[in-house]
C-alpha cells in the first residue's frame, strides 16, 4: 500500500521521493547482514582502511603550499582527474539509494540516472576546458569564489565572502550525511555502537584529509572509484548468472506488473510523469554549480588532457549509475524475501553478502564505505580551502605566510568534522533530503554564474551578486512551498540565469582588462 501510494505522489524527483520514503521509515538498528565472526570480513575491511591511511601519510610531506595542499599544484593527470571527479561525485547514494530506488519502482528510475548522465558530460564538456583556462588566467585561482572574484575584478571581496559562507553552511551539511552512513554501515555490519561506528568512519576520512590534502584526496578517490565501479558490475551479472541467466531473470520479473518495466508508469498519471521527467532531469543542472567537482578540472596538469579525461568519465559514469539500477531490478527477482520502504537500501549490501566469499564480501561492502568516503573527503578539503584562501587571507590575515594557511586548511578540517559529528550524531538522522536540497543550493547559486562567467564577457560583478543571491533566495522559498512538486534546482536556475542576464545588461560594460582576460582565457581554451 505504501508502495502504491508513494508511486502516485509527485514530489520533486525519483530519488527525492526514495529519500522521502527513508525519513518516514528508517532502517532498522537490527540487521540480517552481520558478518558473523567471518575473519576475511574484517581483514578486508582493515586493508582498505590502513590502504587509504597510509596515502594520507605519504603525501603529507609533499605539502609545501597552499597550491599544493588545495590543488596539487595543477598536476593531476587524466586518469586521476576524472575518476576523482567522478568519485567524489557519487557517494554512497550510488550504491545503496539508487539500487534502493529501482528495487521499488522498477526502470522509471532511469531518468534520475539520464539526468546525471547529461549533466555530467555537459560539465566536461562546456565547462572543464575553459574553467581550468580561465582559473589560471585569472591570477592563478585556487577555488571557485577566488575564481569568481578575480574574474569580476572584486576588491571588497563581497563576493568571495558570499560565495565561502555557501560552501561552508552547505558542505557541513553533506560531510554530516556522509558520517551517518559510514556509522550505520558500521553499525549494520559488525553490530559496534553507532557512535563508535561513526568515529570509526570519520576518524579516517579526517586523517587522510587533514595530513595529505588534495593529492592524498584524489589518490584515494581514484581507488575508491575504482572498487566502486568494479563492486557495481559483479553484483547484477552474478546474481543473474545464480539464477540461470537472462532469460530465467526476467521471467520472475514479468510477475511485478506493466508498471516496473515502464519508463512512464500509467498509475502516476501524465502530470505526475511529467514533473517527475522534469525535475529528474534537471538534476544534471546541479553540476555546473558543484564545487567539489569544478575543482578537478582546475587541478588537471595540461588542459589539452581534458578530452582524454572526459572520455574516461563519461565511460564509467554511464555504466555504474547503469549497473547500479540493475542491481535492484536483478534483486527484485534475486532475492526470495521481499524488501519494503527503506529497507530496499540494502539490497546491495545483501546480495554482497549472499553472492560472494566472506573476503570478496568485504571488499565490496568497503565499496559502500569507499563510495561515502571519496565524496566527505572532497567536500572537506572544498571547505578547508574556502576558509584559508577565501576568508582568512583576505579578511585576516592578507600577507600570511604558505606554511600558516596550510595549517589553517587544516584546523578547518578539523573544525567542520566536528560540526558534522555533531549533526551526525543521532542515529536516527536522515539529511538525504537536506542533502539534495544542498545539491540544488550549489546548483542554483553557482552553477549559472559558472557558466556565464566562462561564455559571457558582458557579465558584470552585479550580475553575479544577483545570480547567487536570486538562486539563492528562489530554491530556498521553493523548497518551503513546493509549487507544482517541482525540484527547486530548475526553477531556481532559469531565474538565477535570467537575473544575471538582466542585472549584467543594466549595468555598465566590464572594464578593458576584464574584456581582455575574457579573450586570453578563450584563445588559451581553444588551442
Amino acid at each position: 500500500m505504501q508502495k502504491e501510494r508513494w508511486k502516485a505522489a509527485a514530489p520533486a524527483t525519483a530519488a527525492f521521493r526514495y529519500f522521502l520514503c527513508l525519513q518516514e521509515h528508517p532502517l532498522t538498528e537490527a540487521s540480517p547482514m552481520t558478518y558473523n565472526g567471518e575473519f576475511g570480513i574484517i581483514l578486508a575491511f582493515a586493508l582498505y582502511l590502513l590502504v587509504m591511511m597510509a596515502i594520507g601519510i605519504y603525501y603529507s610531506r609533499k605539502q609545501k603550499n597552499l597550491s599544493q595542499y588545495i590543488l596539487g599544484d595543477r598536476q593531476l593527470g587524466p586518469w586521476l582527474t576524472s575518476m576523482s571527479a567522478e568519485a567524489s561525485d557519487m557517494s554512497g547514494w550510488m550504491l545503496m539509494g539508487l539500487p534502493g530506488f529501482a528495487y521499488l519502482n522498477g526502470l522509471s528510475t532511469i531518468w534520475t540516472s539520464i539526468g546525471l548522465i547529461v549533466g555530467t558530460w555537459l560539465n566536461w564538456v562546456f565547462i572543464s576546458k575553459r574553467l581550468r583556462t580561465y582559473t589560471e588566467v585569472a591570477s592563478n585561482s585556487l577555488t571557485i569564489p577566488d575564481y569568481l572574484s578575480n574574474r569580476f575584478e572584486d576588491h571588497k571581496n563581497g563576493l568571495r565572502f558570499i560565495c565561502a559562507v555557501c560552501i561552508i553552511i552547505f558542505f557541513i551539511i553533506y560531510t554530516s550525511s556522509g558520517f551517518v552512513a559510514a556509522g550505520k554501515l558500521f553499525n549494520t555490519i559488525f553490530g559496534l555502537p553507532y557512535t563508535t561506528s561513526l568515529l570509526i568512519g570519520a576518524f579516517v576520512v579526517i586523517f587522510y584529509t587533514f595530513l595529505g590534502g588534495f593529492s592524498a584526496v584524489c589518490w584515494t578517490d581514484f581507488i575508491q572509484g575504482t572498487m566502486m565501479f568494479f563492486t557495481v558490475l559483479y553484483i547484477p551479472i552474478a546474481a543473474s548468472l545464480a539464477l540461470g541467466g537472462p532469460a530465467p531473470t526476467l521471467e520472475i520479473l514479468a510477475g511485478e506488473g506493466p508498471d516496473f518495466f515502464s519508463l512512464l508508469p500509467e498509475s502516476a498519471g501524465g502530470w505526475a510523469n511529467f514533473i517527475m521527467f522534469v525535475s529528474s532531469i534537471g538534476w544534471g543542472l546541479g553540476y555546473f554549480g558543484q564545487p567539489h567537482i569544478l575543482v578537478r578540472f582546475m587541478a588537471i596538469s595540461d588542459a589539452k588532457e581534458l578530452k582524454k579525461s572526459t572520455n574516461i568519465a563519461m565511460g564509467w559514469v554511464i555504466i555504474s549509475l547503469l549497473f547500479a539500477i540493475a542491481i535492484g531490478i536483478v534483486g527484485k527477482a534475486y532475492l526470495a524475501t521481499p524488501l519494503e520502504n527503506a529497507d530496499a537500501e540494502r539490497v546491495f549490501i545483501i546480495m554482497a553478502a549472499d553472492l560472494s566469499t566472506p573476503f570478496i564480501t568485504g571488499l565490496i561492502w568497503s565499496a559502500v564505505l569507499a563510495a561515502i568516503m571519496s565524496t566527505a573527503s572532497s567536500q572537506l578539503l572544498v571547505t578547508a580551502s574556502a576558509v584559508s584562501r577565501d576568508l582568512y587571507q583576505p579578511f585576516f590575515r592578507k600577507h600570511s605566510g604558505e606554511k600558516e594557511l596550510i595549517l589553517v586548511s587544516r584546523l578547518t578540517v578539523l573544525a567542520v568534522s566536528l560540526c558534522a559529528l555533531y549533526l551526525a550524531s543521532d542515529p536516527n538522522s536522515y539529511i538525504f533530503q537536506i542533502v539534495s536540497y544542498a545539491w540544488a543550493g550549489f546548483g542554483a547559486c553557482f552553477g549559472p554564474v559558472t557558466l556565464l562567467s566562462l561564455y559571457w564577457k558582458r557579465m558584470t560583478l552585479k550580475g553575479a551578486y544577483a545570480g547567487i543571491l536570486t538562486g539563492g533566495i528562489v530554491v530556498l522559498v521553493w523548497k518551503q512551498f513546493a509549487w507544482f512538486g517541482l525540484y527547486e534546482l530548475v526553477p531556481g536556475f532559469l531565474l538565477s540565469t535570467l537575473a544575471i542576464v538582466l542585472f549584467s545588461l543594466m549595468d555598465k560594460e566590464p572594464s578593458p582588462k576584464i574584456q581582455a582576460e575574457f579573450d586570453e582565457a578563450i584563445a588559451r581554451s581553444k588551442l
